[in-house]
């Protein structure tokens, strides 16, 4: 029997690898889309945006913010998963290629490694959102999600301390 520890690892990219993979992908000509977040509490707000993501290219993949990044940009207390955990989630998902991670507040050094046919974000950043650019430049397009309502880690985290 295969153990989940050695199973999820076969789609985790480490970030010093991705351009090597990446090429790889390239030279079967392989449509690349990204989405990025922390997916700290992940619910069916992510799996939509998730598996949205992954109908637009033939490869998805999805970069996790590391804890240190999460602390940087959200609060001291976050987040709730450690980044293992996340990883673990992310690679469940059978709609999902590949999983990475990065350090920074931003995936924009990331994005400019991958460089994606399709970069996906929520409603909330919209088309102008801060990886727009980088993926532009690099010849990609930023495709949508509509948020799913009533869906947030804040509101499920607001819920849990009112009970």
């Amino acid at each position: 029997m295969k153990l989940w520890r050695e199973t999820y690892k076969k789609k985790i990219i480490p970030p010093d690898q991705l351009t090597e993979r990446i090429d790889h992908l390239r030279k079967n000509n392989k449509k690349i889309a990204t989405l990025n977040g922390s997916f700290d509490l992940l619910h069916a707000g992510h799996l939509q945006m998730i598996y949205e993501a992954s109908q637009v290219a033939d490869i998805l993949i999805v970069a996790l913010n590391t804890d240190l990044s999460i602390q940087q940009y959200k609060s001291p207390n976050r987040p709730i998963i450690p980044l293992e955990y996340r990883l673990q989630m992310i690679c469940a998902l059978e709609f999902v290629h590949f999983v990475t991670w990065f350090n920074e507040t931003d995936p924009k050094i990331l994005l400019s490694k991958i460089k994606p046919d399709v970069h996906v974000n929520g409603s909330e950043y919209g088309h102008e959102c801060i990886e727009a650019e980088t993926v532009k430049t690099n010849g990609g397009k930023i495709h949508i999600v509509n948020l799913v309502p009533g869906c947030s880690s804040s509101m499920i985290i607001k819920k849990i301390k009112e009970i």
